[in-house]
């Protein structure tokens, strides 16, 4: 790890930087790799100028890079489901909204079972009292 730089909180994926200057591009691939972003950026413009494809092709490629990298967590993920939901919430987020739903749906129906069963007229709650239950 270079000085100065920041732990990236996406750990092991490949995520475009919030933090960079043009799409964060150049850091996201520098954090992964692990490698200075001043010599990714560098080695970006390198390629682009040298390798007779030219900077047009280079600004492109850079484009779309920045479309299709998903871009990285503000939280650091605490679990591996923690990354696995965000990466469907930023592949798909309808998807990630009908999972939260799902979630939140389950626990609705955990709760009304749970009051059913306290506000039934079987559950006797003068006897439970008097006994310290």
């Amino acid at each position: 790890m270079y000085a100065g730089r920041r732990e990236s909180s996406s750990g092991k994926g490949l995520y475009r930087s919030r933090g960079g200057l043009f799409f964060g591009v150049c850091k996201g691939l520098a954090n992964h790799l692990d490698f200075s972003v001043f010599w990714m950026r560098v080695l970006w413009v390198a390629v682009s100028l040298f390798t007779g494809v030219g900077i047009l092709f280079g600004f492109i490629a850079y484009i779309v890079a920045a479309i299709v990298m998903k871009p990285e967590p503000v939280v650091p993920f605490a679990s591996d489901s923690d990354r696995e939901f965000y990466d469907s919430y930023v592949s798909s987020r309808t998807m990630g909204i009908n999972r939260l739903k799902r979630t939140y749906e389950n626990l609705d129906r955990r709760i009304q079972r749970i009051e059913s069963i306290v506000t039934s007229t079987g559950f006797d709650w003068d006897r439970r009292l008097a006994q310290g239950k």
